[in-house]
């Protein structure tokens, strides 16, 4: 599907770049089905085999630009420290405490709520972050053989996969055509991720009170979305049951939840409306156990 999209969109430049522009917003939502696939080989889930996930997690890098074995990693990191105020900075969305936020000098005050601001986030940090922090081996949170192996290993591919795409299809057409669908899969997956858990209700801890099953339960949502938008998203919205047990495959996830009602009365239900008031969230209150805007802080 996503091969068939990706050629449609090509093929579309002969009549009009609105016309592929908006194909090219469908096919980076396929791009981001791709992608859950990889995360969830990444996970060891997708196929029985750990040989099976590992290679076609490689391949599928191709696609995403995403390094399999550091995203790997770094994901893992995530899922074994989320809610976790004292271990935070690895596979998430940066996220002060108002006192810590407070303590902040005034010009990194400025950058933090730059850095927070939904159109910064969204529509040129994500993509950015995707399209060119993924390429560079610098300053990464992981052990610099894991590293430059997997991110430079990652970049001769591609330099060696899309060169022979611009040969075939043109430079010009095919950048004008790849570019739009790199971001839009990068903006919505990017917005997915925030608002797993970035919303209000969400749970944080310090060490000493911090649950795994808390965290799976209170700390990551449940996004309903339509059956359409779920198949797109490969159920990642379930995504307090795939927090619970990371080793069910998303094709999985709804038959799981289905299976034990009692997890829907737990985590917060988020809807695409009401979820567009998480972007207004940017920092964690200790003392209400909260998230809170920066007019929350002074």
């Amino acid at each position: 599907l996503f091969l068939g999209a990706f050629a449609l969109t090509i093929w579309s430049l002969e009549f009009s770049y609105f016309l592929t522009l908006i194909l090219a917003a469908l096919t980076g939502g396929l791009l981001v089905r791709l992608f859950i696939v990889q995360h969830d080989c990444g996970h060891g889930a997708f196929f029985k085999s750990a040989r099976a996930n590992d290679w076609l997690g490689r391949g599928l890098s191709l696609f995403t630009v995403t390094p399999y074995e550091f995203w790997k990693r770094a994901h893992a990191i995530h899922h074994a420290n989320c809610g976790n105020l004292e271990k935070r900075g690895i596979g998430d969305i940066s996220t002060c405490t108002v006192k810590e936020y407070q303590a902040l000098s005034p010009f990194s005050r400025l950058m933090y709520r730059l850095y927070r601001n939904p159109v910064v986030l969204f529509l040129i940090g994500v993509p950015i972050h995707f399209a060119i922090l993924q390429r560079l081996p610098f300053g990464q949170p992981l052990p610099a053989g894991q590293v430059w192996r997997s991110i430079l290993g990652l970049d001769l591919a591609l330099v060696i996969f899309i060169g022979g795409l611009m040969y075939l299809f043109g430079v010009g057409a095919f950048l004008s055509v790849y570019l739009p669908i790199l971001v839009a899969a990068s903006i919505i997956g990017g917005w997915l991720f925030f608002v797993q858990h970035q919303y209000e209700g969400v749970y944080w801890a310090r060490n000493e009170e911090w649950s795994f099953h808390l965290a799976g339960l209170l700390g990551s949502s449940y996004y309903v979305l339509p059956k359409a938008l779920q198949w797109l998203t490969g159920s990642i919205g379930l995504h307090h049951v795939h927090h619970l047990n990371s080793r069910i495959p998303n094709y999985r996830l709804q038959e799981c939840l289905d299976a034990s009602p009692e997890l829907l009365e737990f985590p917060k239900k988020l809807r695409f409306l009401e979820s567009l008031k998480c972007a207004r969230l940017a920092l964690w209150d200790e003392d209400n156990k909260q998230m809170a805007r920066f007019a929350d802080a002074g």
